[in-house]
């Protein structure tokens, strides 16, 4: 099955002037923009830190809602390579430590590549990632 880090997001024209953004899969994140073009360029930023801390949490990363005609945004592709090897491992219930002894590494690699704010080469991710039988694969789509 194939994971698409894509979230719908619902733009609200405020009186004031501008938009705001809410998320229907994360209470917790909100953002606003003068513009819609805006809008949507801070709701991606904003997806990146909803994604980033949940996995600080070690919480679960929700399944996107069906957009249902709704503009969608998508994190940058490292992190959602990040957060697919973090969902493998939660998935398999795996310890940092037990992947790293798989992969032959250091324990601390590992924390490394699961690190939002870690440079990790995405080479290193898909190396990670085809351990647990899932490649990454990276879509180039028109921008918004």
């Amino acid at each position: 099955m194939a994971t698409r880090y894509s979230y719908p997001i619902d733009l609200h024209d405020e009186r004031e002037g501008g938009y705001s953004v809410t998320f229907p899969n994360f209470d917790e994140a909100f953002t606003d923009g003068d513009t819609v073009a805006e809008a949507v360029a801070e709701a991606a930023d904003c997806l990146e830190e909803a994604l980033a801390g949940r996995i600080a949490r070690r919480e679960g990363i929700p399944v996107p809602s069906p957009a249902k005609g709704r503009p969608t945004v998508t994190p940058g592709a490292v992190l959602a390579a990040k957060a697919a090897l973090y969902e493998a491992l939660r998935e398999e219930q795996l310890s940092n430590s037990a992947f790293a002894e798989a992969m032959g590494i250091q324990e601390s690699e590992v924390r490394r590549m699961l690190d939002p704010r870690h440079a990790t080469k995405i080479g290193r991710l898909e190396e990670a990632l085809s351990r647990f039988g899932k490649r990454l694969v990276v879509t180039v789509e028109a921008a918004a």
